[in-house]
């Protein structure tokens, strides 16, 4: 899934943060648990300055692990300062998301109203196109 660059911005911290407290992880294994998760599929674009951003910011914290598979890897875990941001963070988007569904059910809702008051209506063949009685 590719998500829209705006959108991948405003939430790509939060996901990084979250997986960050489930486990540490590397680049590449977070792109895959975000891909596996459903959310996107991030470039590596975007998500190694993602990672240097929250390192900068003290709330990912680096450290070097051999590999089974090549180089050594640059694991990441998230820092206490992280962890706060992750919870003030977590609130705002479920307070946000809550909205949004909000929004949406109530679109929602009046679609299938509009559908219900259409199906009521008499038609009347004669009168000028598009105009029902």
């Amino acid at each position: 899934m590719v998500v829209s660059r705006p959108w991948l911005h405003g939430f790509l911290d939060l996901c990084l943060l979250a997986m960050l407290r489930e486990r540490p992880d590397y680049g590449y294994g977070l792109s895959q648990r975000l891909s596996a998760a459903g959310v996107a599929d991030v470039p590596g674009g975007t998500l190694y300055p993602a990672l240097l951003r929250l390192e900068q910011q003290g709330l990912a914290e680096p450290s070097w692990a051999p590999s089974d598979a090549g180089p050594r890897r640059k694991y990441y875990a998230v820092t206490p300062a992280g962890e706060r941001v992750l919870d003030a963070q977590t609130a705002e988007w479920r307070r946000f998301r809550d909205g949004i569904d909000t929004l949406v059910d109530a679109s929602a809702r009046a679609e299938q109203t509009g559908r219900a008051a259409d199906g009521d209506r008499v038609v009347d063949t004669d009168a000028a196109p598009g105009r029902s009685r």
